[in-house]
């Protein structure tokens, strides 16, 4: 028997934990922390290791590629980023789990580490089991097809195909069973009564190639991750997973549009350093990497991605409150449909 999910009404609600913008914003996050910071007894003293379970072409992997630079640009520390993908995240977390607590190696990691903690609770609860050093980036998903396509044109043209299809339309997305796209994409079934093949990409660039190769016939993704396809015109949204229309994409249904009423699950991403670092170490990581958010460069990169839409800064405390909040999401969903172990 099919297990439909019921909304639910998370601690994410956009209309209280996350605020919209139409532009960056005057006053950066990070302004009230010191310019320099001492390092503690010379550390470090050689590059950085960071640690990032996907791609180097994904929306992480060029997360991951701004920071360093930011980083870098502030403290004069070289990063080399050490990109291991596959299994949605669970290679690169069981990587880095395995290196020095020494505040060496930093982890880049997104929602799927609480997601995937959620669903197995021996897996590393990245509020606990780790340090979060900054949330930099907070964004939503959207359905996106090729804009020479000739079979629909729009959300409720593409529904009425899939419906027409009968199980063989298919979209690009992530594998994991459990993951924000799965969970997503199962509100959007669920509502509507259809099936729709999910072809799973952990690249980012071959999931976005798919699309454009007329592999599959739409992409499950966020903006920033295709910026470069939507300014060249070859892909399109059709449906924005937001219970409001951002200014952005003022001519994309929302959710609340199309009569859908579950809380959007959303892409966040940040930066960790391990459990048993020293103090005096986390504290300096802490500050290059807050500070690094507004750097320039920075700013001008999660301005070019979409990625100032939402609000996306969070310190420590503040993602070990979105990482258990949203574990806690997660697991109401999770328990509805009969994942939960």
């Amino acid at each position: 028997m099919k297990r439909h999910i019921k909304p639910t009404i998370g601690a994410l609600s956009l209309a209280v934990a996350i605020g919209f913008s139409g532009q960056a914003f005057a006053a950066c996050a990070t302004d009230g922390l010191p310019a320099k910071l001492d390092k503690p007894g010379g550390f470090p003293a050689r590059a950085l290791t960071m640690i990032v379970p996907y791609g180097p072409g994904g929306g992480s992997g060029q997360v991951a590629r701004a920071m360093a630079q930011a980083v870098t640009e502030l403290t004069g520390v070289a990063i080399n980023r050490d990109h291991k993908p596959g299994g949605s995240g669970t290679v690169g977390m069981t990587a880095y789990m395995a290196a020095p607590a020494d505040g060496y190696s930093v982890l880049e990691h997104i929602d799927d580490a609480s997601s995937a903690h959620a669903l197995d609770p021996s897996r590393p609860n990245p509020a606990t089991d780790l340090i979060p050093l900054v949330t930099s980036q907070i964004t939503f998903s959207q359905v996106y097809i090729r804009t020479n396509e000739t079979r629909f044109k729009d959300w409720k043209g593409f529904v009425d195909y899939v419906k027409k299809a009968n199980g063989k339309a298919t979209i690009a997305n992530v594998s994991k069973e459990g993951s924000m796209e799965r969970i997503s994409m199962r509100y959007l079934t669920d509502h509507y009564g259809i099936k729709i093949q999910q072809i799973s990409f952990d690249k980012g660039a071959p999931r976005y190639g798919a699309l454009a190769g007329g592999q599959v016939d739409a992409l499950f993704e966020q903006p920033g991750d295709v910026r470069g396809f939507l300014d060249a015109k070859k892909f399109k949204p059709i449906l924005t997973l937001l219970k409001e229309r951002p200014a952005a994409f003022s001519d994309v249904p929302s959710i609340t549009d199309e009569g859908m009423k579950f809380e959007p699950l959303l892409r966040f991403r940040g930066f960790y350093v391990a459990k048993g670092t020293p103090p005096d170490r986390v504290k300096w990581l802490q500050w290059a990497f807050q500070k690094a958010f507004c750097q320039e460069s920075y700013q001008k990169y999660n301005e070019k991605k979409f990625m100032n839409l939402i609000e996306s800064y969070r310190d420590t405390d503040g993602t070990k409150n979105l990482i258990t909040t949203t574990i806690n999401q997660y697991r109401d969903v999770y328990k509805q449909i009969g994942l939960s172990k």
